[in-house]
C-alpha cells in the first residue's frame, strides 16, 4: 500500500499517519506466508483434532481481517528493527517519536492492547510505550531511504525463550537437543505451530537478538548459507517429530518452519539462543522515501469488500 504525496520532503506528522496505518496492518492482517503456511498445514493434517484446531487459526485470521480487528487478544510487545538512510530527511530520534505517536494511537482506537508494565510499580502505562518500549534496534545504510521491521511478539511465544552457553566442542550437539527440549518442555504454552528463531554467536545478548530477529524472514526462506540452510531443514523435521502439535492436541506440524542464524563466535563460547513466534506471528515491512510518499513492503490478508484477499 502506498501513501499519497503530502510535502516536498517527508514530515513527522505525515510519518506518524504512515506508521499508525503500518501498526494497523500488522495487528490485523496476517503476513502472507503465515497465511499460506497454517493452510498448507490444515490441507497436510490427517490428526482430526488438530485439523479442527488448524481450521480454527484460519477462521480468526480472516475474522480479524473482515472486521479489523486483533488477530489475537495479546497483541504483543513491539520489536522495531529500523534502517535509517544516511540521506533521509528525518533524524533517527524523529523517526522514533513519529512511531511511539502512532503505537499510543493504535493502543488507544484498540487495536492494540496495553502490555506495557511497569515492573517495579506494576503500572501500565496504558498506551504500549515505557523504558525501553518500544525496543528498537537502529541499523545506519546508504541512501536516502527509511525502512522500518515491526514485529509484535507476544508473551506466551516469549515465554519458553532458551538461552544456552554451551562449550564448543559440544556446540552443535546442543544446539539440536536444546532446541528438541525447549520446544518439548513448552508443549502447547507458545501456541504452536511455531515458527522457532535460533542463533548461535559469541555471547547471550547476540544469539537472543539474532533468533529474534530471525523471526522476521518469511516462511519457506531458506538461509543463503548451504550449511545454516542444512540446519534449518534438520531442526524443522526434528521438532516435528515431536509430535505437540496446534495448541498441543497432536498431529503433523508442531512448527511451521525453524530459522537460523549466525554469528563469528569467540574460540571459548558458543552461545545459541532459541525464541518462537506463535502462529500469530505478526511483523510487516514499511519503506518511506523522502518525499512523504510510502509503500508497506510485506503482503498481508486484508479486506476486499466481504472477503479477504492478500495484499
Amino acid at each position: 500500500m502506498a501513501g499519497s504525496r503530502c510535502e516536498e520532503l517527508v514530515d513527522q506528522q505525515s510519518l506518524e499517519e504512515a506508521f499508525h496505518t503500518f501498526i494497523r496492518r500488522v495487528a490485523t492482517g496476517i503476513p502472507e506466508d503465515v497465511y499460506n503456511a497454517v493452510k498448507k498445514a490444515y490441507e497436510d493434517e490427517e490428526n482430526p483434532v488438530a485439523k479442527a484446531q488448524l481450521k480454527a487459526i484460519l477462521d480468526d485470521m480472516e475474522i480479524a481481517c473482515k472486521k479489523g480487528r486483533p488477530i489475537c487478544q495479546d497483541t504483543g510487545t513491539p520489536y522495531l528493527w529500523i534502517e535509517v538512510g544516511e540521506e533521509f530527511p528525518l533524524s533517527p530520534l524523529k523517526v522514533r517519536d513519529a512511531f511511539i505517536a502512532a503505537l499510543r494511537k493504535a493502543t488507544k482506537e484498540g487495536v492494540l492492547r496495553p502490555n506495557a508494565v511497569d515492573p517495579l510499580y506494576a503500572r501500565n502505562s496504558g498506551d504500549n510505550t515505557g523504558r525501553f518500549i518500544p525496543w528498537i534496534h537502529y541499523e545506519p545504510v546508504e541512501g536516502d531511504k527509511l525502512r522500518v521491521h515491526l514485529m509484535t511478539k507476544g508473551g506466551g511465544s516469549e515465554l519458553p525463550s532458551t538461552l544456552i552457553m554451551s562449550m564448543p566442542l559440544k556446540g552443535f550437539e546442543s544446539l539440536k537437543n536444546g532446541v528438541i527440549d525447549a520446544i518439548a518442555r513448552a508443549g502447547p504454552l507458545p501456541c504452536p505451530p511455531v515458527i522457532v528463531g535460533v542463533a548461535i554467536g559469541a555471547g547471550a545478548d547476540i544469539v537472543m537478538s539474532l533468533a529474534k530477529k530471525a523471526l522476521m524472514r518469511p516462511i519457506g526462506e531458506r538461509h543463503p548459507d548451504p550449511k545454516a540452510a542444512k540446519i534449518e531443514e534438520e531442526l524443522l523435521e526434528a521438532v516435528n517429530k515431536l509430535g505437540v502439535g496446534p495448541h498441543g492436541f497432536g498431529g503433523k506440524y508442531t512448527a511451521l518452519d525453524v530459522k537460523f542464524e549466525y554469528a563469528y563466535r569467540h574460540p571459548a563460547t558458543f552461545a545459541i539462543g532459541i525464541v518462537t513466534g506463535c502462529w500469530a506471528t505478526r511483523r510487516g515491512t514499511i519503506e518511506v522515501y523522502p518525499d512523504g510518499s510510502w509503500k508497506i513492503l510485506s503482503r498481508h490478508l486484508v479486506p476486499e469488500g466481504d472477503r479477504c484477499v492478500v495484499r
